[in-house]
């Protein structure tokens, strides 16, 4: 006679359990990153706007404009300036950073959400000498 191996239904059945035992007290920890997904996609809004900023700045640095001049970014795109930086609106920074994925009906005033669902989750660009960046992720809107 054959010695037949291999696990028997109760093994199994113990082996499902645990498995559903374990899923069912991770789900909760992984359930609700939007919040966080929204956060981190400001910051990186910010982060864009930070180095479009910076490197408008030093074109027309380089490129000996005055402050007030507009620089020709990649494409051949006008960035309009003041201070020496984007102006805030968008013609300025929001010529200079995609907002393609982003909310951004408030670019007028330099305002960028995260999408039209939430747009109390924001950055928010200050033109000034350097220019100021605003996050609003504290609300309820970016959990």
């Amino acid at each position: 006679m054959k010695k037949q191996a291999g696990f028997t239904l109760i093994e199994l059945i113990m082996v499902i359990v645990i498995l559903g035992i374990l899923a069912a007290t991770a789900l909760p920890k992984f359930s609700d990153l939007s919040g966080e997904a929204r956060v981190a996609k400001i910051k990186a809004m910010q982060g864009s706007m930070q180095s479009a900023a910076t490197m408008a700045h030093g074109m027309q640095l380089a490129q000996g404009l005055a402050a007030g001049s507009s620089v020709s970014v990649e494409g051949g795109t006008a960035v309009t300036m003041a201070n020496g930086y984007p102006t805030a609106n968008a013609a300025g920074i929001g010529a200079a950073v995609d907002t393609s994925s982003y909310d951004a009906t408030g670019i007028a005033t330099g305002k960028v959400a995260a999408d039209a669902a939430h747009t109390s989750c924001s950055v928010t660009y200050v033109n000034a000498n350097p220019p100021t960046y605003t996050l609003s992720t504290a609300s309820a809107d970016c959990s």
